[in-house]
């Protein structure tokens, strides 16, 4: 009963830091002219747009958690409660896990910030994501699979947070897209994280969905407000780090298959960047040329509204996120119709993306 006290305290602490925040920094951005103008092809959206939304959501995240690490906790220490005490060491314990993370977090939100005012092209950009990301596991955030060699591990961990981070980054195409998916999925890791006993894991992820929450009401259609590129960095960031925080396979645990956890929470994403990337392909241009073939494009030439579909993906989110979650439990046969499962819906979304059609 303790845990979830302490989890609805962060989780609003987020949200209500990111509600008043977010009118902020939206005068700041026309102040500084940190705005995203329309144009006759993909951005239709009327007038200058303000592009700090992604400020705010970290900034809510990052105020948070150093607020409750560098005041809150040591106040509570100061007191010596004996039945606290173990849950105060533990939270002391991973501080340094938590200064990376945020220390990361800022070069990101710092890339796409620059990215937003000057354009930045793709392939330095790619190498920005790169450096920062093998600095997050140099730092010692990295991923096992089960894998002896710590080259390897270091290598996945890398391809793991670009890639994450590029999936959000193509994501974030219509109004409240890329936060909301980022808000499903930061509340399926906390979820997860919850059962397993994983505090700290649980906390962070909690931190974040509140901080997208308290974001989304001023970015949901009619947006008056964009995350950028700062933002859609973060967002990615943060839920690639968060599967590499947590341990999704226990001792005890019936299959190795709930490793594939964060595949299946992040698969919608992941599969749009895919599907995305492949035509581009096929059409002989660069694969991150910007274009309006993304499933919510897609559905929305199918006849759904902008807002239908986002709901729509918010929805198949949380279905392959909450089946995933059964993989915790299950017996082989039960975990491989869970897979199945996740395969035809993610079929559904292909044909559905096929009748939508190119453009």
């Amino acid at each position: 009963m303790r845990w979830i006290l302490a989890y609805f305290y962060v989780f609003d602490i987020s949200f209500v830091l990111a509600l008043v925040l977010t009118p902020i920094l939206r005068q700041v951005s026309h102040r500084w002219q940190f705005v995203d103008h329309p144009d006759s092809a993909r951005k239709i959206h009327e007038g200058a747009m303000p592009l700090l939304g992604g400020l705010a959501v970290f900034g809510a995240f990052t105020m948070n958690l150093l607020f409750n690490m560098l005041v809150v906790l040591p106040v509570l220490n100061w007191f010596e409660w004996a039945e606290m005490q173990p849950y105060l060491d533990g939270a002391f314990t991973v501080l340094p896990k938590l200064l990376v993370l945020l220390v990361g977090g800022a070069l990101m939100v710092a890339l796409g910030l620059y990215d937003d005012k000057h354009d930045l092209p793709a392939g330095k950009k790619l190498l920005g994501q790169l450096i920062i990301a093998a600095l997050v596991a140099a730092a010692g955030m990295k991923v096992t699979l089960f894998i002896a060699s710590p080259w390897v591990n270091f290598l996945i961990t890398v391809l793991w947070i670009v890639t994450i981070t590029n999936a959000l980054n193509f994501l974030d195409n219509m109004d409240g897209l890329c936060a909301g998916v980022g808000l499903v999925c930061a509340g399926l890791f906390a979820f997860i994280a919850a059962v397993q006993g994983q505090y700290f894991v649980c906390l962070l992820a909690l931190a974040l969905a509140g901080a997208l929450l308290g974001f989304l009401p001023y970015n949901f259609k009619p947006a008056t407000i964009f995350l950028g590129d700062a933002g859609s960095h973060f967002i990615g960031y943060m839920l690639a780090v968060l599967p590499v925080l947590g341990t999704f396979y226990q001792p005890g645990t019936p299959t190795y298959l709930p490793v594939l956890i964060p595949l299946l929470v992040l698969a919608v994403p992941l599969a749009d960047m895919a599907m995305v990337m492949w035509h581009r392909f096929r059409r002989g241009v660069p694969v991150y040329t910007a274009d309006a073939n993304h499933i919510s494009h897609r559905l929305v030439r199918l006849g759904l509204p902008q807002s239908w579909a986002v709901t729509l993906i918010y929805l198949i989110t949380l279905t392959l996120g909450l089946g995933a979650t059964v993989l915790l439990w299950s017996e082989m046969t039960a975990a491989l119709i869970v897979i199945v499962q996740a395969l035809c819906i993610l079929a559904i979304v292909t044909v559905l993306e096929q009748v939508g059609g190119n453009r």
